[in-house]
C-alpha cells in the first residue's frame, strides 16, 4: 500500500496577489474648500487636523515600502476615513458636489489598464483590493510547516476572502456605476479571488489534517472540498471578462490545484473504501483519480512543483489500483461500476469568508464628526422605516399566495392523480423512508438468513450443556469407581453432593433452550403466516405495487386526451407563476440592498417628504407585478378546480383514491408485522448470544472443579495406599492419623462452601499445584538438629474442621461434625484461616449476588420472551454472530406463553 502521506499534502506552493498602484493626489484642498463653502470657514480651521491625517493617509497609500502587517493596519485606517467620506462629502461630476478629485488607480494585473474617476467608489474599491493583497500576502509569509504556521496562515487568507466578498458585495458595483472601472475591481475578479483565497486556506485546514494523522474519510471530506473551491475559482477564470484577463500561468495553477485536490480526495477516500473491503468501488474510485491528473498533466504554464505532485499521486493511484484489481480477480470477483454511476464524494468545508464588519466598522471614528448633519440622520432613519414597511407587506402577498396554491393543489390531489395516470406513482414520504428501511435492512427475503442465526446459535448452546454435563457425569462415574474400590477408607464427600448447583443450572439453561425453542418456532410461524402480507415490501421499486389510474373502458365523446392535456398545460402555468413570485421577491430584497439615499439627503435642499416620495416610487413596478401574479393565480386556481373535476368524472377519481389508500393501508401493516418479527428475532438474537456466554462461564467452572478434584483424588490415592501398606506417619494422638508431606506445597485450589452453596465458582487462569494435607509445624524445620526429646510437641492439626457460625453454611465437602464426633478432619479442603503461618492465594473476584446464570429467560419471567440481560452483566461476546437490525429491540410481549 501507498504511503498515508501524498504529493497534495506536501504541495508548498500557494498565490499572493500584488497591489494595485495610483497616481499621487492632494485631498486637502478640495475637502477643505467644500467645508468653507457648504458650512464655514470657523468649521473648516475646526477640521484642520482631520483634513491633514486622511491627506496625509493618502500619500501613504501611494507608497509600497511598508511591510505587509504595516501595510494592512495603514489601508484599514484609511478605508475606515473613505467611509466617513462618503456619507459627508458629495465627490461627483455634479457643479454641486466635489468636482475636482479625480482618482486614478491602475489595474494590478494588466497594469497597462488605468481608470479615472470622480467618485469616491472607486478609491474605496481600489484600497480594499489592494487589503485583500496584503493578507493573502501575510499569508503565504507563514512557514506552513508548523502547526503555528498553518494557524496564521488559515486566518489571513479566510480574511482576504473576506476582504474581496465584501468587495464584490458592497463596492464593486458602485464603482462601476461611476465610470469604466478596471477588471480587478469587478464583481466576477472579486468573487474569483474570493474563492482563490477560501481554497487555499481550506488547503491549510487539510495539511494539517495530514500532519496530525486523521482517517482517511476525514482527510478525503476535506480535499474534495478544496478541489471544489479551486473548481469554482477556475470556472470564473474561463468565462468573460477574466478569461483574457489573467495571465496563463494562473489559470494553470488553479487548473491543476483543481484536479489534483479531486485526485487526492479519490486517493484519501479508496483508503476507506479499502479499510470496508467495498473493492468495486475503490477500483473506480482509483480509476477517476488517475483520470483527472492524466487530463491535467498536459497543462501549459503549470509549475515543475505542481507537476512533481501530479506525478506523485498519480503512482501512487496506480500503485493501489493495480493490487485492489488484483485483489479482485483473485478474490472478491465483484464488478466495478463505471464512473459516471458513483455518488459525488463527500466534502466538507472547513473555512469560510471572514466577516470584515468589525475591521472596517467606522462608527467609532471621531473624524468629521461635526459635519454630520441631525437631519439627515433623521431623514434617513424615516426613510428606512418607510422602506421596511413596503417590502414586509409585498412580502407577506407573495408567501399567502404560495400557500394558497399549495393548499388548494392538495386538496384536489394534485399532481399525486396526473403523476398515476402516467404510471409515476409516488408514496407519501413518510411510507416511502419506513419501505426504504425495510429493504435497506434486508426485507421480509432477508428473515430466513436471520431463522438460521437462530437455529444456529440454538444448536451451538445445546452442543455447549451436552458438553458441560458429559464432564460432571464422567467425574461423578470416576468417584463412584474408587469410592467401590476402597471402600470406607475413600472419606470424601460424593460428586453429587457438590455439583448440585452446577447441575441445577445446567437444567435450567436446557429448560431456557427448551422455551427458546417454541418461541423460535411461533416467529417461523408467523413469517410464513404472513409472507403473503410482507411480499409487497419485496418490490422494487415499491411504487410498481401501487394501483394505476387507467383510461375508462368506454368514452363517449374521446375527449380523455384533451381534458388531461389542458390540465397538465394550467399546472405548468400555476408552477411559472410560483416561479415568478420567488424572482420578484429577491428583486425587492436586492433594490434595497443597494438602495442607498444618504448622499442625497445630504446634499438636498427641498423637502424630505418629496425626497422620499420619488424614491419610493422605484418600488412602483414590483408591486405592480405583485398583484398581477396574485390575481392572476386566483383565476388560474378557479380553472384547475373546473377542469379537476372534468377529471375526476371521467376517471373515476374516487375508486382510485381508495384503492390507492387500501394499498397504503396494505403496505403500512406489511411494515407492522415485519418490524414485529424482526424485534423478536434480535430479541432471540441476543438471548442466544447472552445464554451462550452463561453456559460458557458454567463449563469453565465445571472444569475448574473436575480438575480440582482430579487434584485431591491422587492424593487421596497415594494417601490410601500408604496407610495399606504401613507407611502412615506414625505421630501422637492428635496428628497421628495425617499423612506425612515431604515438603510444603502451596494448598489446592479448592471450593469453598460458599462457592459451593451459591454455584460461584472462582476462575483462576491455570491450575494450582496440589496442597499437602497438612501444614509441617514450623519447629520442624527450624530445630531439625535439636534431640526428638526436647523437641516441642507437634501442634494440633493446621485445620481443624469447626461448626459453621453462619446459618446455610456447611464444613467443606459436607463434614458437620466437630473435632471430638470426627476425630479424623478430611484432608481435602484446606480454607483459609488467620492463624495459619501460610495465606492461601488471594480469590479471585466473584460475580455479584444477583448474577445467577439460569434464571428464566422465557413466559413466566420478569421480561420479553427473549431478553436475558440480567443473566450476564458483563458484554456478550460476539460469535457466531452479531446482532443486526435497524430496529432496536422493544420490550413486547410477543413471546408469551400462548
Amino acid at each position: 500500500m501507498a504511503a498515508s502521506t501524498s504529493s497534495a499534502a506536501t504541495t508548498n506552493l500557494m498565490l499572493a496577489i500584488n497591489e494595485k498602484k495610483t497616481n499621487s493626489l492632494d485631498l486637502y484642498r478640495p475637502l477643505r474648500n467644500y467645508i468653507a463653502l457648504h458650512y464655514s470657514e470657523r468649521e473648516a480651521r475646526n477640521l484642520e487636523d482631520d483634513l491633514e491625517t486622511v491627506n496625509q493617509l493618502r500619500s501613504d497609500v501611494e507608497k509600497s515600502s511598508d511591510s505587509p502587517p504595516a501595510r494592512r493596519d495603514l489601508l484599514i485606517k484609511y478605508f475606515k476615513c473613505l467611509c466617513l467620506m462618503e456619507t459627508r462629502f458629495p465627490i461627483s461630476p455634479d457643479k454641486d458636489h466635489i468636482n475636482a478629485l479625480q482618482f486614478v488607480w491602475f489595474d494590478a494585473f494588466k497594469p497597462k489598464n488605468k481608470s479615472s474617476q470622480v467618485n469616491l467608489y472607486l478609491e474605496k474599491a481600489a484600497v480594499l483590493f489592494n487589503l485583500g493583497a496584503v493578507y493573502s500576502q501575510i499569508g503565504l509569509s507563514f512557514d506552513r510547516t508548523s502547526v503555528e504556521g498553518r494557524k496564521q496562515a488559515v486566518h489571513n487568507f479566510v480574511t482576504a476572502a473576506g476582504v474581496f466578498a465584501y468587495l464584490r458585495d458592497n463596492v464593486s458595483v458602485k464603482a462601476a456605476a461611476g465610470g469604466s472601472a478596471t477588471v480587478d475591481v469587478s464583481v466576477e475578479c472579486a468573487g474569483m479571488l474570493e474563492r482563490l483565497m477560501v481554497a487555499q486556506a481550506q488547503e491549510c485546514v487539510f495539511e494539517t489534517s495530514i500532519s496530525k494523522g486523521s482517517t482517511p474519510g476525514v482527510c478525503s471530506k476535506i480535499s474534495r472540498q478544496v478541489g471544489i473551491f479551486y473548481e469554482e475559482a477556475l470556472a470564473a477564470l474561463n468565462v468573460p471578462p477574466l478569461s483574457q484577463h489573467f495571465d496563463r500561468t494562473w489559470i494553470a495553477h488553479v487548473q491543476l490545484k483543481s484536479s489534483l485536490f479531486f485526485a487526492e480526495a479519490c486517493y484519501r477516500y479508496s483508503l476507506e473504501l479499502h479499510e470496508k473491503e467495498e473493492i468495486a468501488e475503490e477500483i473506480a474510485r482509483l480509476k477517476a483519480g488517475v483520470s483527472a491528473l492524466s487530463d491535467v498533466k498536459r497543462t501549459r504554464g503549470a509549475p515543475a512543483q505542481l507537476l512533481d505532485a501530479v506525478c506523485k499521486l498519480e503512482a501512487n493511484l496506480n500503485h493501489n489500483l493495480e493490487r485492489a484489481m488484483k485483489e479482485n480477480d483473485r478474490v472478491y470477483l465483484q464488478r466495478v461500476p463505471p464512473a459516471t454511476s458513483l455518488a459525488p464524494l463527500p466534502a466538507f468545508s472547513m473555512v469560510k469568508p471572514m466577516l470584515l464588519d468589525e475591521i472596517v466598522d467606522a462608527s467609532k471614528e471621531k473624524m468629521f464628526m461635526s459635519l454630520v448633519p441631525d437631519s439627515s440622520t433623521k431623514a434617513l432613519s424615516r426613510y428606512t422605516e418607510m422602506l421596511d414597511d413596503v417590502i414586509r407587506t409585498q412580502a407577506e402577498k407573495l408567501q399567502q399566495g404560495s400557500e394558497l396554491a399549495r393548499v388548494r393543489l392538495k386538496e384536489m390531489d394534485l399532481p399525486d392523480s396526473l403523476l398515476a395516470l402516467e404510471g409515476n406513482a409516488t408514496l407519501p414520504e413518510i411510507l416511502k423512508e419506513d419501505v426504504e428501511a425495510v429493504q435497506i435492512s434486508g426485507g421480509p427475503a432477508g428473515l430466513e438468513a436471520e431463522l438460521q442465526q437462530l437455529r444456529d446459535l440454538r444448536r451451538v448452546n445445546h452442543e455447549l450443556l451436552v458438553q458441560t454435563e458429559e464432564l460432571l457425569q464422567k467425574e461423578a462415574q470416576e468417584d463412584s469407581h474408587f469410592r467401590s474400590q476402597f471402600g470406607t477408607r475413600w472419606t470424601r464427600p460424593q460428586s453429587s453432593t457438590l455439583t448440585k448447583n452446577l447441575l441445577d443450572r445446567l437444567n435450567r439453561f436446557a429448560a431456557n433452550l427448551k422455551q427458546a425453542g417454541e418461541s423460535d418456532a411461533r416467529i417461523e410461524r408467523s413469517v410464513r403466516d404472513h409472507s403473503t402480507l410482507m411480499s409487497i415490501l419485496d418490490r422494487h421499486p415499491i411504487e410498481t405495487a401501487l394501483p394505476t389510474l387507467a383510461k375508462p373502458i368506454m368514452s363517449l365523446d374521446a375527449n380523455e386526451d384533451a381534458i388531461v392535456g389542458a390540465l397538465k398545460q394550467s399546472l405548468r402555468h400555476l408552477e411559472t407563476l410560483g416561479a415568478e413570485r420567488a424572482g420578484l421577491e429577491d428583486m425587492l430584497k436586492e433594490m434595497k440592498r443597494k438602495d442607498d439615499i444618504l448622499p442625497k439627503l445630504m446634499t438636498s435642499t427641498g423637502s424630505y417628504e418629496d425626497l422620499f416620495k420619488k424614491e419610493l416610487a422605484k418600488y412602483d413596478h414590483i408591486c405592480e407585478e405583485i398583484s398581477r401574479n396574485i390575481q392572476a393565480q386566483e383565476q388560474l386556481l378557479m380553472q384547475i378546480q373546473a377542469q379537476n373535476d372534468q377529471f375526476a368524472a371521467i376517471f373515476n377519481l374516487e375508486d382510485f383514491k381508495a384503492s390507492r389508500e387500501k394499498c397504503f393501508k396494505q403496505i403500512e401493516a406489511a411494515i407492522a408485522k415485519y418490524r414485529e418479527i424482526k424485534e423478536n428475532i434480535n430479541e432471540g438474537l441476543k438471548f442466544y448470544v447472552t445464554l451462550q456466554d452463561a453456559i460458557t462461564n458454567v463449563k469453565q467452572q465445571c472444569s475448574d472443579f473436575v480438575m480440582t478434584r482430579n487434584i485431591q483424588c491422587h492424593e487421596m490415592i497415594e494417601d490410601v495406599q500408604r496407610q495399606v501398606s504401613g507407611l502412615s506417619l506414625q505421630g501422637n494422638s492428635s496428628n497421628q492419623n495425617y499423612p506425612y508431606v515431604r515438603e510444603p506445597h502451596q494448598p489446592p485450589r479448592t471450593m469453598s462452601p460458599q462457592q459451593t452453596d451459591n454455584g460461584n465458582i472462582s476462575q483462576p487462569s491455570r491450575p494450582l499445584a496440589p496442597a499437602p494435607y497438612y501444614q509441617p509445624p514450623l519447629q520442624q524445620t527450624e530445630n531439625a538438629n535439636v534431640p526428638l526429646a526436647s523437641r516441642p510437641q507437634a501442634p494440633a492439626p493446621y485445620y481443624q474442621p469447626q461448626n459453621p457460625s453462619t446459618p446455610g453454611y456447611a464444613p467443606p465437602y459436607g463434614a458437620s461434625q466437630g473435632p471430638s464426633q470426627q476425630p479424623h478432619p478430611p484432608p481435602y479442603h484446606a480454607p483459609p484461616s488467620s492463624s495459619s503461618p501460610y495465606q492461601s492465594q488471594q480469590p479471585h473476584q466473584q460475580p455479584p449476588a444477583n448474577y445467577e446464570y439460569g434464571q428464566p429467560a422465557y413466559p413466566g419471567w420478569r421480561g420479553p420472551y427473549y431478553n436475558a440481560h440480567s443473566q450476564q452483566p458483563s458484554s456478550f461476546p460476539r460469535p457466531p454472530y452479531t446482532v443486526p437490525g435497524p430496529y432496536p429491540p422493544q420490550q413486547s410481549g410477543h413471546y408469551r406463553p400462548q
